[in-house]
């Protein structure tokens, strides 16, 4: 009877224990947060010390247990890898195919093409000559658009001569020093350039007007012009050779036509000097036949 009394003495105890354990675990997690919390931010040299041993001595067990994860990565990998290969190749085999045969049938009009001009006695387009130079200054303001480059003479640059990038025209050359020559743009009022629009076949000449967007002019009030149109070069006038992009229609409207150059001049680096050996429609100044100046006849004396 006494150990069934004690016993149920020591039930009776340990019920209040447990719930108040229960009721004060969480402020005692709350405080001892907040105290780790404080150690943490007071970088004492005995934390720190407390903290490399055991980053230290749980490192090699942290790589341990993360080659197995790394293996399961490098398995996943490869197999992702060896699938995307075999996509690729059967992707790139079609294309082979593919190039192979356009391969055979652009010999087969190589030929053909060479035996009609070789029967029409047709005169071949002339190679250029390029150039390529550095830009080193942007000497554009408002009233005018150009650029320096670090080529000249020296380097067989000439008055008149076309100036183009990867992407499309930029100009032509100005004027000419030893070592530099400076680059009328295509944006500057005194451009001029004949093109051509691809999807009409309609002649133009691209204006610059002083903006970053040059204007198109002569062309018709029927053409249907359309925004997105490409504008290249028609390659009249000796200067430019045919087909250079100079831009896309971004305005079209029955009192304006607007162009987008291909060519982000205000970033621009480097530059193509185009010489296909002719003068164009810049010869230079010393060529140009001076007017001659005679004095009136005096007339019959009355």
């Amino acid at each position: 009877m006494a150990k069934r009394n004690a016993s149920m003495s020591v039930a009776g105890l340990a019920v209040p224990v447990r719930i108040w354990a229960q009721r004060f675990a969480f402020l005692a997690l709350l405080a001892f947060a907040f105290a780790l919390m404080l150690l943490s931010k007071a970088e004492t040299g005995a934390l720190q010390n407390a903290r490399i041993v055991i980053v230290d001595s749980v490192a090699p067990i942290l790589s341990v247990m993360s080659r197995p994860v790394e293996a399961g990565q490098e398995v996943s990998s490869s197999v992702k890898t060896y699938f995307l290969v075999h996509a690729e190749n059967d992707r790139l085999r079609q294309e082979n195919e593919r190039l192979i045969r356009w391969m055979q049938t652009a010999r087969q009009l190589e030929v053909e093409n060479a035996t009609l001009r070789a029967q029409l006695e047709y005169v071949p387009e002339l190679s250029p000559r390029a150039v390529t130079a550095r830009v080193i200054a942007d000497t554009g303001g408002g009233f005018f658009h150009s650029l320096l480059i670090n080529a000249g003479a020296r380097h067989f640059v000439q008055r008149g001569q076309a100036v183009v990038s990867r992407a499309g025209v930029v100009g032509r050359i100005a004027e000419v020093g030893d070592r530099s020559a400076r680059v009328l743009l295509l944006t500057d009022l005194n451009s001029r350039i004949p093109a051509i629009v691809e999807s009409t076949g309609d002649r133009v000449i691209v204006t610059g007007n002083n903006t970053r967007w040059p204007g198109v002019t002569y062309l018709a009030s029927n053409s249907p012009v359309s925004v997105g149109d490409r504008v290249v070069t028609s390659g009249h006038g000796g200067v430019f050779p045919p087909g250079l992009p100079i831009g896309t229609v971004s305005e079209a409207s029955e009192t304006r036509t607007v162009l987008q150059p291909v060519v982000d001049i205000a970033r621009l680096s480097e530059a193509r000097i185009l010489d296909y050996g002719v003068e164009g429609i810049l010869p230079p100044p010393e060529k140009v036949p001076a007017v001659e100046k005679t004095a009136p006849q005096a007339g019959p004396a009355k």
